[in-house]
């Protein structure tokens, strides 16, 4: 099942602009280490979830997980060799905008190589580029 919001006010969004820094959600505010975004760009529900999943198989029944991203936006998609007009395309998906300095995901309880190779799992399954930072550190 993919991740998607219960109800929404509106069915289909415009796209809008994802300018600028993270000002919000770029520290690690929950576990020991954090999974931060360096680049812009939508990660979907299903990504969220395959992550996810990979995550919580590498980790087994030790330390905890937070997921810090919710795919709240939808985007539409029209047919393939369908002409222009008639109005905007159905759903395609729901996703989640993210700007650089966002932290999607946290860990505690567990050892920082055991967070590390857990963070490279997921970083497969996502479509922008991450990097794991420690709480407390810069940068």
């Amino acid at each position: 099942m993919a991740l998607m919001p219960k109800r929404v006010k509106f069915r289909k969004n415009h796209r809008g602009r994802c300018r600028g820094l993270a000002q919000r959600g770029n520290e690690v505010s929950f576990g020991d280490y954090g999974l931060k975004v360096l680049e812009r760009g939508v990660i979907r529900g299903s990504q969220i979830e395959a992550s996810r999943v990979a995550l919580s198989r590498h980790l087994g029944t030790a330390g905890k997980y937070w997921i810090r991203v919710f795919p709240y936006k939808s985007y539409t998609a029209k047919p393939a060799e369908t002409r222009m007009g008639k109005g905007k395309g159905d759903v395609a998906f729901w996703g989640c905008p993210v700007k650089p300095g966002q932290v999607v995901f946290e860990i505690a309880g567990v050892e920082e190589s055991v967070a590390r190779e857990a963070f490279r799992l997921q970083a497969s399954k996502l479509p922008v580029k991450v990097k794991m930072v420690k709480r407390g550190a810069l940068a």
